[in-house]
């Protein structure tokens, strides 16, 4: 006689840390992101902001050269957080979402191991941009070089669910090819890697409704003391709710398929 046992669910749905490790090894097996997210960003602080005038020339109560590797912090910060979230586009091209609905692993404990793992992926590109800083001429206040880095850090949130959000709208095994350059323009266009009065009037009132804006505004606070600290706070939570929604309604068009 057969006996039939209820097969027992895993607790907190699958999450675990057991998991977020397995996911962790096989991302940094990948060559190509850990260039793109963990070495540009810090390259790209010793071409551009390591130079003698930098150096010396002062903002709050530090130098250019601490203000740019805050700005290239929060870059490599969102392109780690945004490439994180995106990977679900290459499991997804792989048929990982059928396979999904045979397994104990629920789909929220499934977005959720892919937010941490793009914020964890997020604090080791900040912290490897503040420790090339750090030898490299950059000067901020002890308490800026604390909170202006879990700023850069917590803040790139935004961007985790922006790439969760694409990773299930773009059906591309290459979805980081394609959001790499529209990175690079929203940096730009939001103030990230040039002053917003730059550019006149009109861009610093259009780069307010950016995503890219809040983040950048409130990861240079604390050493800067400039620019409106609530409309930046109101700027990420904004984006950061709607990129979930985005994500949430995506994830569940495509739960729905199989």
């Amino acid at each position: 006689m057969t006996v039939l046992t209820e097969r027992s669910l895993p607790r907190f749905g699958g999450f675990s840390l057991g998991m977020i490790k397995l996911e962790l090894r096989r991302m940094m097996r990948n060559r190509r992101t850990v260039i793109f997210t963990l070495v540009m960003p810090a390259v790209f602080f010793l071409l551009f902001g390591t130079n003698a005038k930098t150096r010396h020339e002062t903002v709050g109560g530090g130098n250019v050269t601490g203000y740019i590797l805050v700005s290239m912090a929060v870059y490599g910060a969102m392109l780690a957080t945004t490439s994180g979230g995106a990977m679900v586009s290459i499991e997804r091209a792989a048929g990982w979402s059928r396979q999904l609905r045979l397994t104990p692993l629920k789909p929220v404990a499934y977005i959720a191991v892919k937010l941490v793992l793009a914020m964890i992926i997020g604090l080791v590109s900040v912290a490897v941009a503040f420790a090339v800083g750090s030898v490299s001429g950059a000067k901020l206040p002890a308490h800026a070089w604390i909170e202006c880095g879990l700023l850069a850090w917590v803040c790139a949130l935004v961007f985790a669910a922006f790439g969760l959000f694409m990773g299930y709208l773009l059906p591309s095994e290459n979805v980081m090819q394609i959001l790499g350059p529209v990175l690079a323009v929203l940096s730009f266009a939001g103030g990230l890697f040039a002053p917003l009065d730059t550019f006149g009037h009109t861009f610093a009132t259009i780069a307010k409704f950016t995503p890219v804006y809040g983040v950048g505004q409130l990861a240079r606070y604390p050493l800067t003391h400039d620019g409106n600290l609530w409309l930046a706070v109101a700027n990420v939570a904004a984006w950061t709710l709607i990129f979930s929604i985005g994500a949430m309604w995506r994830f569940r068009r495509d739960t729905a398929r199989v």
